[in-house]
């Protein structure tokens, strides 16, 4: 296995949008070459990046199969959105998200971090040095304390040490439960291999998976996948979008040049009709994945509260509602998930700023005085 370089990877995310386009074709075509047009398939989930995706694919394989796994997560616009496209097999998951919360879980901050969490907290509770490499992790101790010069190590999450001491219980098992698990079940089952929009700009694990893997992860022995896009950025992405004028799902608006700061004037670049160069944004939301996944809420402090203004039914559901278990711990109850909780524990006790739409509605109608207690109240 050849691993590679940071700076390859920079140079290649500084490629022009046409190359990259190029590359990520010759890469889908190594991966359909090995397994056949019938032996793979495209993880479409109707948001723009697997749109994009499933368009550079099927431009040379019109009938190659699109999965989406229906979480019920997903904004309704997305999901009518991916349904809406030919040759769409539509999976679902086991667990609904109210079970699996329950059963390991809130979502919080980022996969590794709760992954932290959970870990750390079982080590703490057993007191047998289990997971202590966690636990040293979020204290910011043993390999992962500070240098003498107080430079801290890329892997440290000792801000989030707070959280060990959250009310409610904290898992990165959602995504596994939710989507991984029913496409894994898809690919034992028809012998698929899938191709996915993941890129490597969007977390440092996904960066260490192109620098161990490249795009087409043939040597995996957990799963061989293709991820073609790798290189890109976000703003490949909306290029792709605004060059072609590709439709993408309702919930993200239109993908336009960045605001120049005149509103109400026409920007110099439309007026011209010349985009080179250009930087991109959508008048809608920027990213949509699982609506009531906290994951990557510091990079989206007013996810919830966007929710509350495309889907208000839906957010009331996240956020009303919640009880304390038999063991202590917040949790959903029938009413709702109980978000209006988590989420002012979060702004309490790690100062995090995030936005809780009808805030005031929610704590006066749930926040009891015991439940006072816990909010610093």
């Amino acid at each position: 296995m050849t691993y590679r370089k940071t700076w390859q990877l920079k140079q290649m995310q500084s490629l022009p949008i046409q190359a990259k386009i190029q590359m990520t074709r010759q890469r889908i075509r190594e991966w359909i070459d090995e397994f056949g047009e019938d032996g793979v398939y495209v993880s479409f989930s109707g948001g723009k990046d697997s749109t994009v995706l499933l368009d550079i694919v099927r431009k040379d394989y019109p009938n190659i199969e699109a999965v989406f796994v229906n979480t019920g997560l997903e904004y309704p616009s997305v999901r009518q959105f991916a349904l809406s496209k030919e040759n769409v097999t539509e999976l679902r998951p086991k667990m609904n998200f109210r079970d699996v919360i329950i059963k390991y879980g809130y979502p919080i901050i980022g996969k590794e971090v709760s992954q932290v969490v959970q870990e750390a907290r079982i080590g703490l509770k057993r007191g047998d040095g289990s997971y202590q490499f966690r636990i040293d992790r979020i204290l910011g101790k043993g390999h992962y304390a500070p240098l003498e010069d107080g430079t801290k190590s890329q892997f440290d999450v000792s801000a989030y040490k707070f959280l060990l001491d959250a009310p409610f219980n904290i898992s990165d098992r959602c995504c596994k439960t939710m989507k991984k698990n029913p496409a894994r079940s898809y690919e034992r089952k028809t012998k698929k291999k899938i191709i996915l929009a993941t890129m490597a700009e969007e977390s440092r694990l996904r960066r260490q998976r192109w620098l161990k893997y490249g795009c087409n992860a043939w040597d995996d022995k957990k799963q061989q996948s293709s991820n073609p896009m790798s290189f890109w950025t976000e703003q490949d992405v909306l290029t792709y979008i605004h060059t072609y004028n590709l439709t993408i799902a309702d919930v993200y608006g239109q993908v336009v040049v960045k605001n120049d700061g005149v509103d109400g004037q026409m920007n110099i670049n439309d007026y011209l009709g010349d985009y080179r160069d250009c930087q991109y944004e959508t008048t809608g939301c920027k990213r949509t994945g699982c609506v009531f996944c906290l994951f990557g809420i510091r990079q989206d402090l007013e996810r919830i509260t966007r929710l509350s203004e495309q889907e208000p039914k839906l957010c009331d559901y996240v956020m009303r509602g919640g009880e304390f278990s038999e063991s202590g711990m917040w949790q959903p109850s029938k009413d709702g998930l109980g978000y209006w909780f988590v989420l002012e524990w979060l702004n309490v006790h790690g100062n995090l700023k995030i936005g809780i739409p009808n805030r005031d509605y929610y704590m006066d109608k749930y926040c009891a005085e015991e439940i006072k207690k816990y909010l610093g109240d």
